[in-house]
């Protein structure tokens, strides 16, 4: 599922592309579009330049000359850039054709999709509710959020509305790296424990964006999880896992005591 990392580089590919201008727009899925038809969205953008594009969270947002265009990409979308005589791929669901080739939105499941704000007020109002990004918030905020939440700590980090971009493997592995419980209520954690958080967030964010994915590493927690009896990489007990709010959630019950 893209999390900040994935579209952080789905951000790099627009920002390649940024001046050029856009010839047309094909609509080969309308499932994928939020609140607009796809005349509408071909009209609004054809002829227009994208100009560098900013992600919030899992937002990808790119200016157009007035027009804002606003991607989510749900748990299967991306963007990719191709030659114009690369064959489209069955999950190809809209195309941008420029001069020297085309970006391709790609979903499977079509869970999130394309908005057009009007403007930039417009789309600040869309992604009013989200919280900081994650990448951004200073250790301050940080602590400041985490003392108005209750609940256990995977719910809260996976909260978009508490941190803008964390996901499901995000939330494990910080939790993983920083030694603390995933279930763990977040109203008794303690200052080290919130600082080991804050760090290992940091940490975790700043490797998974150069990857431009939350990358399967063996000595991290995403070289394991899909082992059913994997062991931990860094002490080798075998590793716990719970579904939480539908999403499971793995951890080391060594590691990470409860």
């Amino acid at each position: 599922m893209p999390e900040l990392p994935d579209v952080e580089g789905f951000r790099r590919v627009l920002s390649e592309h940024t001046g050029e201008p856009i010839r047309s727009v094909r609509i080969r899925d309308a499932g994928v579009l939020r609140g607009i038809g796809p005349r509408q969205l071909a009209d609004a953008l054809r002829g227009h330049r994208f100009e560098p594009p900013r992600r919030h969270g899992k937002w990808l947002i790119a200016p157009a000359g007035g027009p804002v265009l606003m991607l989510h990409f749900g748990m299967t979308g991306s963007l990719s850039w191709h030659s114009p005589g690369e064959p489209l791929h069955p999950h190809d669901r809209v195309v941008w054709q420029f001069d020297e080739g085309e970006l391709r939105f790609r979903d499977m499941r079509k869970l999130q999709g394309i908005r057009l704000a009007g403007d930039e007020t417009q789309a600040e109002r869309v992604i009013g509710d989200l919280g900081p990004d994650a990448r951004d918030v200073s250790r301050e905020r940080f602590d400041e959020l985490l003392s108005g939440r209750r609940g256990r700590l995977k719910s809260v980090l996976t909260d978009q509305t508490f941190l803008a971009g964390l996901g499901n493997l995000l939330a494990d592995e910080i939790c993983w790296h920083a030694r603390v419980n995933p279930l763990r209520a977040v109203g008794d954690l303690e200052e080290t424990e919130r600082a080991a958080l804050y760090k290992a967030m940091r940490q975790v964010l700043r490797e998974s964006i150069k990857a431009e994915c939350v990358p399967s590493r063996d000595t991290w927690l995403t070289g394991v999880r899909d082992d059913p009896e994997g062991p931990c990489p860094r002490c080798g007990t075998p590793l716990s896992g719970r579904r939480i709010a539908g999403r499971m959630t793995i951890w080391c019950p060594r590691c990470q005591p409860s």
